[in-house]
């Protein structure tokens, strides 16, 4: 949440391009949203999907962004993966080049990172993963990383110049601690949209949410997530939209479209002058 004087904005994301095509599903998402992690190819996704959702972002002014896995297809990057620093760094750097060969292409340019499925969860607990994030999207010149609040990966990011933008799930149930419930505990995964604006508002304006065993969890977040893959994600969506508005939040990106919250060094990742 960001309060400018009396106005409260809030970011709303979602992760598409989940599919070898863009899906009626991913339309109707977009929306709704303000900005979008688009899948690299390493859990899901293909450079044509990425092209299209990348030019129906820019059609309708949403934020783009890389959403980065562990090399994982057939566990769809949920799976715990052995992958040393050096490789993860390689591997992370190779899936934001390819978005960004076909984002630019389409007219747009890539302005964020958010790690996907267990490589989220994984930077946010371990110091190595955590760096090798760090130390690859700072490679590829992208300012601004999407993270959980209060993860290990925050400290080393901002020491390394990014831009962490702290980030809340609705749709998804809540540790006492701040952190996402395991998807296997109970009341991990959200699927009434109803709910999941209801939730989204407490996150967005109370700074937190009730947790899996019914006490409060302290969130304090910039922006928030749908998942592209759940099974009501254009519903969930619609409903977090118009949740947050009739509470009086703003929904509006975290950073400009064109990327230039900083300006890649050599132009690498930036979009057409």
């Amino acid at each position: 949440m960001i309060d400018t004087g009396s106005v409260v904005t809030v970011d709303l994301n979602a992760d598409l391009a989940e599919g070898e095509v863009l899906s009626a599903g991913d339309l109707a998402v977009l929306e709704s949203v303000s900005s979008v992690s688009i899948a690299c190819g390493f859990h899901a996704g293909a450079p044509g999907v990425m092209r299209a959702t990348a030019s129906a972002c820019l059609e309708r002014g949403v934020t783009i962004g890389a959403h980065v896995s562990f090399r994982d297809r057939e566990g769809f990057g949920r799976r715990h993966v052995d992958s040393s620093p050096p490789l993860l760094v390689r591997d992370i750097i190779e899936q934001c080049e390819v978005l960004a060969e076909q984002v630019v292409a389409a007219g747009g340019a890539v302005t964020y990172v958010k790690p996907h499925g267990a490589l989220y969860n994984r930077m946010g607990v371990e110091p190595a993963v955590a760096g090798a994030v760090v130390e690859a999207v700072s490679h590829v010149g992208i300012g601004i990383l999407v993270a959980q609040p209060g993860t290990v990966v925050v400290g080393p990011a901002i020491a390394g110049g990014l831009r962490v933008v702290s980030e809340g799930f609705p749709d998804r149930g809540y540790l006492p601690g701040g952190l996402l419930a395991p998807r296997d505990r109970t009341g991990a995964l959200i699927e009434d949209p109803a709910l999941v604006g209801r939730r989204a508002v407490s996150l967005a304006g109370g700074r937190g949410v009730v947790a899996v065993d019914g006490s409060w969890a302290a969130v304090d977040v910039e922006t928030l997530c749908v998942h592209g893959d759940s099974p009501h994600a254009p519903e969930a969506a619609r409903s977090v939209r118009h949740a947050l508005e009739s509470a009086g939040i703003t929904v509006l990106s975290f950073a400009p479209t064109d990327g230039t919250d900083r300006p890649p060094p050599d132009g690498r990742l930036s979009g057409p002058s």
